[in-house]
């Protein structure tokens, strides 16, 4: 009975993700995913974070940048997505 209701609850949850498709956009001739977008402004994000660490000097007092600088970008990624597409 519990593999049952596994299988069931996890066959709908694959199911509303399946039929929405993933949203993409048309640049230059070819269709473009929405997360790739979101991954470009994830770079640029962390990017900018390590630009202003080193135009401010917390680059010397900040152990673990490279983690520190990752998770910025991942952060503005997740939002970027959040705020353009709602999902």
């Amino acid at each position: 009975m519990p593999r049952t209701l596994v299988l069931i609850f996890t066959s709908g949850l694959a199911s509303g993700r399946l039929a929405a498709g993933a949203p993409s956009y048309e640049l230059f001739g070819a269709y473009f995913p929405a997360w790739l977008f979101c991954g470009v402004i994830g770079v640029v994000g962390a990017a900018a974070a390590r630009g202003v660490f080193v135009a401010s000097g917390l680059s010397n007092l900040i152990p673990y940048q490279l983690f520190v600088c990752t998770a910025i970008g991942i952060v503005a990624a997740c939002l970027a997505w959040q705020l353009v597409f709602g999902w």
